[in-house]
C-alpha cells in the first residue's frame, strides 16, 4: 500500500476523532482504531514513515496520537 493513501487514511480517522471535547480520549481513540483496524503491515508502515520522515503529511492529532500511544500502534514481535 501506496504511503500517500496511509496518509490520507490516518488523517480522515484524525478528522472524525478529533471532534471528540476530551482530547486524550481523541488520541487514544485515533490509536485504537488503527491497532483494531489496520493491518500490521499498515501500521509498520506507517511508524516507519514517521520515523524516516518525521510524518510528512500526517494532521498534528495523528502524529500525537502515534507518538503517545506509539506502544498501542505497533506491530508487536513474535519470537521464534
Amino acid at each position: 500500500m501506496h504511503i500517500d493513501n496511509l496518509v490520507k487514511m490516518a488523517n480522515q480517522i484524525g478528522t472524525f476523532f478529533e471532534a471528540m471535547p476530551d482530547r486524550d480520549e481523541a488520541l487514544g481513540d485515533i490509536a485504537s482504531h488503527l491497532k483494531r483496524f489496520w493491518e500490521p503491515r499498515m501500521r509498520r508502515a506507517l511508524l516507519a514513515h514517521i520515523d524516516t520522515t518525521g510524518g510528512e503529511g500526517l494532521d498534528p492529532i495523528v502524529q500525537a496520537a502515534v507518538a503517545r500511544h506509539r506502544d498501542k500502534v505497533a506491530v508487536a514481535q513474535v519470537a521464534a
